[in-house]
């Protein structure tokens, strides 16, 4: 565990960017540590990325950069992937609430339940107080003049009002990264006459009624929205990386779903070839080929940086060297259970602010993540997969996180259940969400839920001081 100081008494001004998940929970732990809370959000409302809208942007692929941009990518058959009980934050339940029948009882509910778990978050903790809304933050950057307490943050952000020129201790980024699409590399796609156009832009399936359609990626939402469309359309061809070269299959239950390998070239009579030697005529590509993370307020002169999706240097994802602990980082990290991570790396982040607990020196920091940087290299890793944390690293991680806060460690049931959904899904893709064998797990989860809702009354005037 990092070195604890004996008396922590620094309250520091801190702006939160952001007001999805990770942004409120940051909000939360920084004001239970003591700390002024300011967070910008250029939305309307709060929920980041699952605060859906219909509206699309005007650019299919969103290659424009000067595009109006849309925050959310939520299509609207969403449901989340891993199981309400284990997602939710660690001292509030995502469990079944009572309701009016608006809500989604769901053990995997749709993103409009994700969405009122979040105002219910906000709402417990008095967290919209603290939210700016509809106000875009332009640029952040370091005050050159050091401080007696440390380096300040200019951060300038626009509104309604005009423009706010502000100085903060401190910097916690929380923006998300599912705005910015990355996209498949295709060979002759430039020739090629078809439409394109990246899931980020994804809502409904009736634009592609009667198309044949190639989906390229299979992962939950390659998986999801291939299933989606071939209600509608005349074929869905899914193009998959991680399936062998040969590969051409038809996915069971369905007459129009074929999966197969990587596309080789696309031509311009309007024929995709694939590895695996077939050839598809296709009205669409759809890109599922994930997001890049994306700063473009953030102005450190190139200390920290975007390179091939590794957002670096950090310090446990979360701390750039050079200037902790005033810029940090919440919610990099992925495929992992998120919300639970959200909590812990905002709990070390405001205790760290507050002098709490100690970080190590910027020479130690640096050399840890370089350490790390040469692990994953001599392990063939590829940069964009840094933030990646598959089997047991993230909990390894949420532990590690816990124990510099003196905080309990990720309950044993929550990581089982976490290990047996993603089973689940490459076993049944198309019916986990509505069939489980965790039963003893749910059981599990609930007793502690009652354990800490028993509890709940007597400690939420502290909670929320």
């Amino acid at each position: 565990m990092a070195p604890s100081n004996p008396d922590p008494t620094t309250s520091r001004h801190v702006a939160v960017i952001g007001a999805g998940a990770s942004g409120l929970v940051a909000a939360r732990e920084l004001r239970r540590e003591g700390h002024s809370v300011v967070v910008l959000e250029r939305g309307s409302q709060i929920g980041g990325v699952w605060a859906y809208t219909s509206q699309v942007e005007p650019d299919p692929l969103s290659l424009d950069p000067t595009r109006p941009i849309v925050h959310s990518s939520l299509y609207k058959t969403l449901r989340t992937n891993i199981p309400r009980e284990c997602m939710g934050f660690t001292d509030f339940p995502f469990a079944t609430r009572p309701h009016d029948g608006s809500r989604d009882p769901r053990r995997h509910p749709s993103h409009t339940e994700v969405l009122a778990y979040l105002r219910d978050f906000a709402k417990e903790f008095d967290i919209e107080e603290m939210v700016r809304f509809e106000t875009e933050v332009v640029k952040a950057e370091p005050v050159v003049e050091e401080e007696e307490n440390g380096r300040k943050w200019r951060v300038e952000s626009r509104s309604s009002d005009g423009v706010a020129d502000e100085i903060y201790d401190a910097v916690v980024v929380c923006n998300g990264h599912y705005t910015e699409p990355r996209h498949a590399l295709i060979a002759g796609i430039d020739s090629w006459p078809g439409k394109q156009i990246h899931s980020h832009n994804y809502r409904v399936p009736d634009p592609f009624k009667d198309q044949v359609v190639i989906v390229i990626g299979s992962s939950a939402s390659g998986i999801d929205i291939s299933r989606d469309i071939a209600k509608v359309a005349k074929e869905v061809h899914m193009s998959s990386r991680s399936t062998s070269q040969e590969t051409y299959e038809k996915l069971p239950g369905y007459e129009n779903l074929w999966l197969h390998s990587t596309i080789e070239n696309a031509r311009e009579d309007g024929s995709v070839v694939f590895e695996n030697g077939k050839t598809v005529y296709a009205d669409t590509i759809m890109h599922c080929t994930g997001y890049k993370y994306y700063f473009p307020f953030l102005d450190t002169k190139g200390e920290v940086t975007v390179d091939d999706n590794r957002v670096g240097p950090l310090y446990k994802h979360v701390f750039p060297p050079a200037f902790a602990p005033g810029l940090s980082f919440i919610g990099l990290p992925w495929q992992i259970t998120p919300f639970p991570m959200f909590e812990l790396q905002s709990k070390w982040v405001a205790a760290v602010l507050s002098g709490r607990v100690l970080l190590p020196s910027q020479d130690e920091m640096m050399k840890d993540t370089k350490a790390f940087y040469d692990k994953l290299e001599a392990l063939g890793i590829p940069k964009r997969f840094t933030h990646l944390m598959p089997d047991d690293s993230q909990f390894e991680y949420d532990n590690w996180l816990a124990d510099q806060c003196d905080y309990p460690r990720i309950e044993k049931w929550r990581e089982e259940m976490f290990y047996i959904g993603f089973k689940r899904i490459y076993a049944n893709s198309s019916t986990y969400r509505d069939n489980w064998d965790d039963d003893h797990l749910i059981v599990e989860a609930y007793d502690d839920f009652v354990k800490f809702m028993s509890s709940y009354q007597e400690l939420l005037p502290m909670l929320k001081t």
